[in-house]
């Protein structure tokens, strides 16, 4: 297995954007009835999301988050030398996004910059990532940008896709500590079931034709074009219920984690449904599993940072809060990390 662990390094901040515009599922006409509307909250969890306006892309969201958490941290930019974004809706096929919020922060030309194509396990592949640039002390500071405006890549005539999503952008601070708390990880791929979750047309494999832009009625309330995303429910739950407690114990084991310790458990938030079988699976306790499904829904790469700043970011500051998170979805592949969060910054949510 992957197994990483960074003595040097550690995690100083983190911030969330999300857009001001919320849509309300109730108010969908994808639901024939209340009662089919019922069944889906009571499944997913999910009651509303926030969703961005046009024009504005998941850089936007995370430069504004990125701009706070400097601040708070009163970071030098010129001490940044590493920005890292990832996600799967960058502002252009290139340049790479990074070097667009590098101009836009106005960091040092000393800084190197590059995308990362993820989607839901973004930020624990980007922390493991930017902790390997960091961990030799030749760089001390980077920050990592992950992003997503996820809806736009769903249909919103497909009742298994369209409910389900919310934007957000987050920036999360690492530096170089030689007194840091480990930084201990595992990350796994199953390349194998890349279909399980995908837009079949528009890169260079399958290039945009006229054909890519047609609706097909799949039945069961799904329609989309192929420059649309395709989620197959079942083999994603299956994987999903199966892979998250397997990594987690595995890096428990591993690492000879005390499991009752664990503050947090913070699971990539895909559905109530897939996370609560995942919980109860791992036998946690509720009050050390956080959600932000019913105001946020699923937020893809982003879900992890955001419920750290909705849900817990108000006792980083003052203590110390072990914390073990999962991520799991596209690719398929997935990932764990742990730590110890001492005394970090946590700014408040950001809306736009």
């Amino acid at each position: 297995m992957a197994f990483q662990e960074f003595k040097t390094v550690q995690i100083d901040g983190v911030s969330a954007c999300v857009p001001a515009n919320i849509e309300e599922n109730a108010g969908l006409d994808l639901f024939a009835n209340s009662e089919e509307y019922e069944k889906f909250v009571a499944t997913t969890g999910i009651e509303r999301r926030h969703v961005v306006t046009e024009g504005v892309c998941a850089s936007d969201l995370c430069l504004a988050a990125a701009e706070k958490l400097i601040a708070e941290l009163n970071w030098d930019k010129n001490d940044i030398e590493c920005l890292i974004f990832v996600s799967q809706t960058p502002d252009y096929k290139l340049p790479a996004t990074s070097c667009v919020l590098h101009g836009k922060l106005g960091l040092s030309k000393n800084c190197m910059t590059f995308d990362i194509s993820m989607g839901c396990s973004g930020w624990v592949y980007g922390v493991s990532t930017l902790a390997s640039i960091l961990s030799s002390g030749n760089i001390k500071k980077g920050l990592l940008l992950i992003g997503d405006t996820v809806t736009r890549t769903k249909s919103p005539l497909d009742k298994s896709t369209y409910p389900l999503f919310g934007d957000a952008g987050t920036a999360t601070a690492l530096s170089y500590n030689e007194n840091a708390s480990p930084l201990q990880m595992a990350l796994f791929t199953d390349g194998l079931s890349y279909d399980a979750i995908m837009i079949e047309d528009g890169g260079y494999r399958n290039p945009v034709n006229e054909k890519s832009f047609e609706y097909v009625d799949y039945g069961n309330g799904i329609v989309r074009n192929k420059l649309q995303s395709v989620l197959d429910g079942s083999s994603v739950f299956t994987f999903g219920i199966s892979k998250a407690p397997q990594s987690v114990n595995a890096l428990i084991e591993h690492f000879e984690i005390d499991k009752d310790t664990v503050d947090y458990f913070v699971f990539h938030q895909a559905n109530m449904l897939m996370n609560e079988k995942i919980r109860t699976k791992l036998k946690l306790p509720e009050e050390k599993v956080p959600y932000i499904l019913k105001d946020f829904g699923n937020t893809s790469s982003t879900s992890i940072p955001l419920t750290l700043v909705n849900n817990i970011g108000d006792k980083f500051n003052d203590s110390e809060v072990k914390i073990l998170a999962c991520a799991f979805g596209v690719g398929l592949s997935w990932g764990v990390v742990y730590t110890n969060f001492s005394k970090i910054t946590c700014c408040k949510l950001i809306e736009v």
